[in-house]
């Protein structure tokens, strides 16, 4: 019965230290490291509930957005060494045409801004998903036979003429024909009798996404909408007197993000598992390797960039739709830039580097400069920042600083964008490869170690390494 009782307290250690060790603590850890400063430094400078909760807010949903599209990108250049910088172009695809099917119909001549096709909006959130893996594939088929820049270059390019695109008049709008019909060798395969007479893209006007609220559409099919209004009620009559619900709306839609960016982790955990991933992986090591070994190269290729560009087209969903409009100007490359930051941060080849890149990028480089300008103004009064560099230096001289910090704040958006640049630069000196980038990883799925020899659970790793 002892050897029992010891074999069972040793199995429940090795768990624990599993647990301890494991990336799920490593996540827990950074996120409530980062969750704790924001609301230490509210409880410092005297900031309200109703300030705080909003920062949570929105604090949970870049962490999510930029979470969800450095695991997007992970498969394209972590996995797989496909080098895109046209992200943006398939977010921007994913959400314009998810506001084309699911905006309502606008009779011709009556309101100025354009309309839809009114259809319900997760049949709109679908065919925006399977147009950005369309174009996808389209930009792959003649792009990924170049490498590196080249291919590069071919997706900024893609991105650019997305968002000029979106700008044209010529598509800004157009008559929808009383019947669509798609007809294929004479046979008719589709036929839609559209409610809307005029559709487009807005041009530089951009489009105002009157279709249903996705938070309100997504509770409503789980039933959990009149249960939701009364908690809304229950924290108006307790902790905000004012008109709870936007509070409210952003934190819960920041946590549906979070659960999105969990199943984004646990697709590509999979697909990086599989055999497919591991000829990915080949491909990104040595392509010439993995052509002499009797893979098709370019399918695969292929077909992780077009899996990528979807995951891409749902995180531009995702991250626009709860907005009031979009505009093309939304959609300029800083975006994406954005998103490789928070990738190398983390550390390409990891889906966990890649979230926690995502949640410190958010945190600190995004998030950060602008929370603090908030909690600065509202802790002080500091007056009107001056007009221009010289001005707010000029009384350095006196020993005046106080217009130099107006000035800094007011200038809060250029300087964090310096920030981001020096953090860049001090990581490709003294850490390339990111937080967890380039971890050993086992190779095969099955164990691999010798019987009454090493831990049972340290499989061989791929490179003669370490597990991690």
């Amino acid at each position: 019965m002892s050897d029992e009782t010891d074999a069972d307290a040793v199995d429940v250690r090795g768990r624990i230290d599993r647990l301890l060790d494991g990336d799920a603590t490593l996540v827990l850890a950074v996120l409530g490291a980062i969750y704790l400063a924001y609301v230490l430094a509210g409880v410092a400078f005297g900031y309200g509930l109703r300030g705080q909760l909003n920062s949570i807010a929105n604090l949970t949903f870049y962490i999510g957005v930029f979470g969800m599209l450095a695991l997007a990108l992970n498969l394209h250049w972590g996995y797989t060494g496909l080098f895109n910088i046209g992200i943006v172009g398939f977010m921007g695809i994913g959400v314009y045409v998810t506001a084309l099917v699911s905006k309502p119909p606008v009779a011709q001549g009556g309101a100025a801004q354009v309309g839809g096709f009114g259809l319900p909006l997760g049949v709109g959130v679908v065919a925006g998903v399977v147009v950005a893996a369309l174009f996808g594939l389209l930009v792959a088929l003649p792009a990924l036979r170049l490498r590196a820049d080249y291919l590069a270059i071919v997706t900024v390019a893609f991105s650019e003429i997305v968002r000029f695109t979106m700008m044209s008049r010529t598509f800004q709008s157009y008559t929808v024909p009383d019947t669509i019909d798609l007809t294929v060798a004479g046979v008719q395969l589709f036929s839609f009798d559209p409610a809307a007479d005029t559709v487009g893209l807005g041009g530089g006007g951009g489009l105002i996404l009157n279709y249903p609220d996705p938070l309100e559409a997504l509770l409503r099919t789980l039933f959990l909408w009149e249960p939701y209004l009364g908690f809304v009620g229950f924290v108006q009559r307790t902790l905000i007197s004012n008109n709870p619900k936007p509070v409210i709306d952003g934190l819960v839609y920041g946590l549906l993000l979070l659960v999105g960016v969990g199943l984004f982790y646990l697709l590509l955990s999979r697909v990086g598992k599989s055999p497919f991933g591991r000829v990915l992986k080949a491909i990104r090591e040595d392509e010439d390797v993995a052509n002499a070994l009797g893979k098709d190269t370019d399918r695969f290729k292929l077909t992780a960039f077009v899996l990528g560009s979807a995951l891409m087209g749902l995180g531009g969903i995702l991250w626009y739709s709860s907005r009031g409009s979009i505009t093309p100007p939304s959609f300029r490359p800083n975006i994406t830039f954005f998103i490789w930051i928070a990738l190398i941060i983390g550390g390409a080849g990891s889906n966990t580097g890649s979230f926690l890149g995502g949640a410190i990028f958010a945190g600190l480089l995004y998030e950060g400069p602008r929370y603090m300008k908030n909690l600065i103004e509202t802790a002080f009064e500091l007056g009107d920042a001056p007009g221009n560099f010289g001005t707010a230096v000029a009384p350095m001289a006196s020993l005046d600083p106080v217009p130099f910090v107006l000035y800094t704040l007011d200038s809060v958006s250029q300087l964090r964008l310096v920030i981001m640049g020096v953090v860049l630069v001090w990581l490709m000196h003294n850490r390339p490869e990111g937080l967890l980038g380039h971890r050993k990883e086992t190779a095969s799925s099955v164990d691999l170690s010798r019987p009454g020899g090493r831990d049972a659970n340290d499989a061989a790793a791929a490179d003669g390494g370490e597990k991690r």
